[in-house]
């Protein structure tokens, strides 16, 4: 059949996730039959849940799962419409007070989802003669955002200060208004923004600086406040962004800043103006979760214990972790193929984790990702450990010096001198 002309004839040319199916090894849209959190049911079989956000566990929470559930008796299950019309709730203003106040800015706005908060708040800020300077392992969120924006975009290299003060040196005097934007624990690395050097950047050459805390948030600061409190800067930070959808346990996402900048993204931000309002039971779960972070910081404790426990763990094996500091404990495989088929194999053996590819990782530099709660128990923990070890040796990551020693170069090249311990 010809497809000359026809719109559709990317999708008919598509061929690479059929590739996978038909290998077996196809490791996305499995579906969850029944979950407790750290463990599930997918295809019948009970899987210790380590390819997860729920970094502290709330979604199944008793009191997080009542505050839903009354939210729904009082609202109804939907808003129905925008903020701007019919949808702002009493419990919308008062989420916005509180996560202004927890992270040290003097207002809030919440958005229907965190994907949505980056590309209206960088579409609404970002002018023709503006320009963003991004950090190339940033979220797909904020690259949308600054597609979206009408000024430029210059990437620098991952979380690399002496990369971006160049192109700050060969920019900066060329714009008008300037942004630095990155993530404050990167969603596939794990490892953590160097703030001090990078707001050090920021104050030199006039640039303001926006932190997406999404896997910050409930992770770093005494609390959980993010990449800010956990530096002692948060006074530094211009614009905090963070989503609900990770340790606040439910769906969307918030921009923190100065009362006026927030008042103006809340009437230019497209996706908020033009999007259904969270729901009830979405914003109530957000501010028990909220309730829980400020009141009960052992979840937190233990949170960090599990990372430490498991980051020790998977180190001893031989894993390449890029010595991530966080909940987020990526391992490097290299071979997309060799990353797809240890998924599968893990899931086989009661593991669930997930790969990760190009574009989300640098080609040649595939992960399986694996990410930790402060529920897991000590026997989940070392289940983990046990098979993660089993398939590791099978597919020849561990045991071979040949292949930590190119997994060691791989790192280096593609992650930086942080990524190996």
């Amino acid at each position: 059949m010809s497809t000359n002309g026809d719109l559709f004839a990317k999708a008919y040319r598509f061929e690479d996730a059929k590739k996978l199916q038909a290998m077996g090894l196809y490791p996305y849209f499995r579906p969850i039959t029944a979950s407790t959190g750290n463990n599930v049911v997918t295809h019948g079989k009970r899987q210790v849940m380590i390819g997860s956000n729920n970094y502290l566990g709330l979604t199944h929470d008793r009191r997080v799962m009542e505050a839903a559930k009354t939210a729904v008796d009082k609202y109804g299950t939907g808003c129905t419409g925008s903020r701007f019309l019919n949808g702002n709730l009493d419990i919308h203003e008062e989420l916005e007070a509180r996560l202004a106040k927890f992270v040290g800015k003097e207002a809030a706005l919440c958005f229907s989802t965190g994907f949505f908060v980056n590309q209206g708040t960088l579409g609404a800020l970002v002018g023709r003669s503006d320009v963003i300077y991004s950090d190339r392992e940033n979220h797909a969120s904020i690259v949308e955002g600054t597609q979206v924006a009408l000024g430029d975009t210059i990437r620098f290299k991952h979380n690399d200060v002496e990369d971006l003060e160049r192109v700050l040196k060969n920019s900066r005097e060329k714009y008008d208004g300037a942004i630095i934007v990155a993530d404050g624990v990167f969603s596939m690395s794990g490892d953590i923004l160097k703030l001090p050097q990078i707001s050090a950047l920021a104050k030199k050459y006039n640039c303001k600086m926006y932190v997406d805390d999404a896997h910050s948030l409930g992770v770093l600061g005494n609390l959980g406040q993010g990449t800010g409190q956990h530096f002692g800067m948060h006074q530094d930070v211009d614009l905090v962004m963070g989503t609900f959808s990770k340790s606040f346990a439910s769906i969307g996402g918030f921009i923190a800043g100065s009362a006026d900048v927030v008042h103006y993204i809340k009437h230019k931000a497209r996706p908020f103006i033009f999007s259904a309002a969270m729901s009830p039971a979405s914003t109530a779960t957000a501010l028990k979760s909220l309730d829980i972070m400020e009141t009960e910081p052992h979840h937190i404790e233990q949170l960090r214990k599990n990372t430490l426990y498991m980051s020790k763990g998977l180190k001893s094996l031989g894993f390449n972790t890029l010595n991530s500091q966080t909940p987020i404990i990526p391992l490097l495989i290299g071979d997309d193929g060799a990353a797809f088929a240890m998924s599968q194999k893990l899931c086989e053996e009661g593991v669930f984790v997930t790969p990760v590819v190009r574009p989300a990782v640098p080609e040649g530099c595939a992960l399986i990702r694996t990410s930790y709660m402060a529920t897991h128990t000590q026997d989940d923990l070392d289940y983990a450990l046990e098979h993660l070890e089993k398939v590791g040796k099978t597919f020849g990551v561990l045991g071979n010096t040949e292949v930590t020693e190119r997994l060691n170069k791989l790192a280096l090249e593609n992650f930086g001198a942080h990524s190996i311990a």
